[in-house]
């Protein structure tokens, strides 16, 4: 009994203690009655559900950072999603709430990325690094920033980190698309197929198989292509970005095949979902006769980037490549310009080659064209523009080789090209 009686005072500290902690406490503040509270978490498969449920909440408690953090995650990923540029506005200002909680920084870094500010992804991912450097996102912001910076090199380091801690969904497509910036086609299959195994999401199986899709059209085999974006479209109907890359992608390969009605009629499903295919589809309907049918494509096109940017979206690659062949070629050479002095990504060199070659600067042009082939990789367009360059200048082997790479790699690579490169090496190819 008195070892009872001396601990009953340590015992009455030690509840005092538990109630001014239960006070100090968050929630603390709550009405008796009323439960803490507990906020949303965000689920695989439906932002759209979670984003109600986070308003709610942050109606009730708008001093909660972490679920203003995931609220910005979940509007990246209705944009991604749905193809909408209006959840970029929104994303930013959720994120914005939440700084400095580290998946704020982080989703500032992929908000960036998305529109086509790569340097700014770059510092917040740098930023993300310093703060939390087993934060695997953080990973993938970085990849996709060097990447599209051009520093590939850095990109390989970054990427290989990513796979080394998290094997996953993320890092696999990532690594697919430098294994295909490089030629390796063969390995790039192998990362999409293993990224499509341990895909949960319809969503992320049908981005998988859409990937698969083009992987198989840009080596040249339309087929395959065709029976991967019927897949993709069964997958997941209404993940936009696969469903009208696919349908774009159904058209391209059923267009290489003759199938030019139900090209049209995939291509035309495919722009009401996307704007981002009007111009592809617009240089088919050209291809077949129908000039004013591209014409009003053309003109979405360029709605569509004002569009963009009034969201905060610059695309001046596009611009530039729209501009280079059905525009001004003095525009085309000013955008890419700034967008080079912005990235010196393989892709840009590319385009700022084409543009300087339609503008008459043969020379400079060639340059730039030599720096898209840097990585070694398979592309026809890239093997076109280079052929048709060297051809400018006289250099009638090189050009000749370039094309003929260009139809061997992809004898589909556009509606005009190859036609034109067979002209140009006499119809031996």
């Amino acid at each position: 009994m008195r070892r009872v009686r001396k601990a009953l005072p340590l015992l009455g500290c030690v509840l005092l203690g538990c109630a001014l902690l239960a006070w100090f406490a968050p929630g603390a503040w709550l009405r008796r009655d009323e439960p803490p509270p507990t906020p949303p978490r965000r689920t695989a498969y439906e932002p759209a559900a979670f984003i109600d449920q986070a308003q709610d909440h942050l109606r009730r408690h708008p001093g909660d950072t972490r679920t203003w953090a995931d609220l910005g995650g979940a509007y990246l990923e209705q944009a991604r999603r749905t193809g909408d540029p209006a959840f970029y506005g929104k994303a930013q200002g959720a994120l914005q709430r939440s700084l400095p909680h580290i998946d704020a920084v982080i989703g500032m870094g992929a908000l960036a990325n998305a529109r086509h500010d790569f340097a700014l992804a770059l510092r917040w991912g740098t930023r993300a690094r310093r703060a939390a450097p087993y934060r695997w996102p953080l990973y993938a912001v970085l990849t996709d920033a060097y990447v599209e910076l051009g520093q590939y090199v850095k990109a390989d380091r970054v990427l290989r980190h990513l796979l080394d801690g998290r094997p996953d969904l993320v890092s696999f497509t990532r690594a697919a698309h430098l294994f295909q910036l490089r030629g390796q086609s063969a390995r790039a299959r192998e990362a999409l197929e293993r990224a499509r195994e341990i895909a949960s999401d319809p969503a992320d199986y049908a981005f998988c198989v859409w990937q698969l899709g083009e992987l198989a059209w840009s080596d040249g085999d339309p087929r395959a292509a065709l029976a991967a974006y019927t897949e993709a479209l069964a997958a997941d109907p209404s993940h936009t970005p696969s469903l009208a890359g696919s349908l774009a992608g159904k058209a391209r390969a059923e267009a290489a095949l003759g199938r030019f009605a139900d090209a049209r009629r995939d291509y035309a499903a495919a722009v009401t979902r996307s704007p981002s295919f009007v111009v592809e589809y617009g240089e088919l309907l050209q291809h077949l006769g129908d000039r004013a049918g591209a014409r009003r494509l053309y003109a979405v096109f360029r709605a569509q980037v004002k569009v963009q940017a009034a969201n905060g979206v610059t695309d001046s690659l596009a611009v530039g490549r729209y501009e280079a062949d059905h525009g001004s070629p003095a525009v085309a050479v000013r955008e890419l310009r700034a967008e080079w002095g912005r990235r010196h990504s393989v892709d840009v060199a590319d385009a700022l080659g084409w543009a300087l070659h339609r503008a008459g600067h043969h020379a400079d042009a060639a340059r730039y064209a030599a720096y898209a082939d840097r990585l070694g990789g398979r592309n026809a367009l890239f093997a076109y523009h280079r052929g048709e360059i060297s051809r400018a200048l006289g250099r009638t082997d090189s050009a000749h080789a370039q094309l003929a790479r260009a139809l061997s790699i992809n004898p589909y690579f556009s509606p005009d090209g190859p036609t034109k490169a067979r002209a140009a090496l006499g119809g031996a190819a």
